[in-house]
This record gives C-alpha cells, structure tokens and sequence, in this order.
C-alpha cells in the first residue's frame, strides 16, 4: 500500500491500570519499557497522522511523556474502551467524518500492517460505521472455545453477526469442507461521528448475552465492514506467561 492512497486515520490506544489477569499491564516492563509504550512505538510504524494513548491514570500518562509519546488523560468512568475513543474524539475536536483506529493497549506484537488495513477497509466502505479484521481458523478446538469469538460475513464482506459459539454451525457435518470459519481481531477503525452515537446507545440484549461490545452497533442498525486477512498476528498479552512471551521476544530491543 502507498502513502499517497492511504487514508488520513489516528490511532488511539485506550490504557487503563485495572486489569484482573495481570495487574498493572499497560507498565508491564518489555525490555525497558511500559508495554504501553512499546504498543504506541508499534502503531507509529503504520501509516496513521497520528498516535495517541488515552488513559484515566496519571501513571500512564507520566509513562507516555517519559518517552514522547502522545496521551490524553479522560475520565475514569467510561464503562468500555470505546466510550474513552469518543471522548478523544470530543477533546482533539475531530470532524465528523475522521477516522480512528483502536489499537488494544496489550498488543506491543502488531503488525503496522493490520493498522493500516483496518483504516483503509473503512475508508473503502462509506456505508459503514466501523471496519475490523477477521482470519479463516479450521481448528475445531480454536471453533468450539467461547473465547476465541467468530464472525460471519455477508456477501459484501461486511458482519451479520460477531459470536462465542461456533458460527456458522454445521449440521450434521453436510459440507464441512465447504464451511469457512473466521476467528474476528479485537482491531477496529470508527467514523468519528459514530462514537458519539455510541455513548448515546443503550446495551442490546445480544451484546449483554455474549459480552460482544460490537454486537451493540449490529443491534442498532450500523454496518460493520470486515477486512479477511491470510493469517493471524501475533496473540496480545492477557497472562503472566504472555508477558513473558513477549518478553523474549523483544528483550532484546535496543530501539
């Protein structure tokens, strides 16, 4: 992809210190620095104007300044990632039409290219609202795990529905072969003016039953445009032995 044919996008990263699994994780050291930080230096390799962290805590945001990385500090109310992108939307005054991509604050492994697909998937579909990434899986276990969530597409590549459950389900094995699976990225890009419809949405009864924060924008009537990429980036960190992967990996970054 060209510079001159990317689209104009930011990129946000919503950071907050809560974290059951693994406590603290946005300042989790990897060689040297706040994960946090290693995320943001990975997104500024994309093709984004710009990259910012939006965190509620002051630790964060003396993190981000330690090491020039641009943060808003925003209210520690926000019940999701997406409310906090729409207030980031509100401070910096973006127009209505701008577009953001969230960018998980424990993902120091992704690859610039999947940030620049997203942005571009949105900015190829004017109907939508917000753009994602899915990619095929075939292994039953990765079908049947309620924590690996599925997508099922329609014929314009855009979500019918975002699932736990193994969508679609094949009845009594007719045309397994045939079936495509496709596991959905936690990575999406948003219009600006759709995130302040966001906050003015009520939680949808598909959305409370599968814990799905997208289904939210499916229940409500908005399009989600869906980029099928060949193969799956690197796995975030949720765990004390994902940090470690990690760890390993870029420990050894002098950068």
């Amino acid at each position: 992809m060209s510079t001159h044919q990317s689209p104009d996008f930011l990129v946000v990263i919503p950071a907050r210190l809560g974290s059951t699994r693994l406590p603290r994780k946005p300042l989790a050291d990897i060689g040297g620095k706040p994960m946090v930080v290693r995320v943001a230096e990975r997104a500024k390799q994309s093709l984004a104007q710009s990259v910012v962290v939006a965190t509620d805590s002051p630790e964060i945001e003396a993190a981000c300044a330690a090491h020039r990385i641009d943060c808003l500090l925003t209210s520690p109310d926000h019940p999701t990632g997406t409310d906090r992108l729409a207030e980031v939307a509100q401070l910096l005054k973006l127009p209505a039409n701008a577009l953001i991509v969230n960018v998980q604050g424990d993902e120091p492994l992704i690859p610039p290219e999947l940030i620049n697909q997203v942005a571009q998937t949105l900015a190829n579909n004017a109907q939508c609202a917000i753009s994602t990434i899915a990619v095929p899986i075939s292994d039953t276990s990765e079908i049947e795990n309620p924590n690996v969530v599925k997508v099922v597409l329609n014929r314009s590549g855009e979500a019918l529905y975002f699932s736990r459950a193994p969508i679609p389900f094949v009845r009594d094995g007719h045309n397994t072969q045939a079936t495509r699976h496709l596991r959905h990225l936690g990575i999406y890009a948003y219009r600006a003016d759709f995130l302040q419809a966001y906050t003015r949405l009520e939680p949808s009864p598909p959305e409370q039953a599968e814990a799905l924060e997208q289904l939210r924008a499916l229940w409500n009537g908005y399009r989600i445009a869906v980029h099928t990429a060949s193969e799956a980036p690197p796995a975030g960190v949720d765990t004390p032995e994902d940090l470690e992967r990690v760890r390993k990996l870029l420990g050894n970054t002098q950068a």
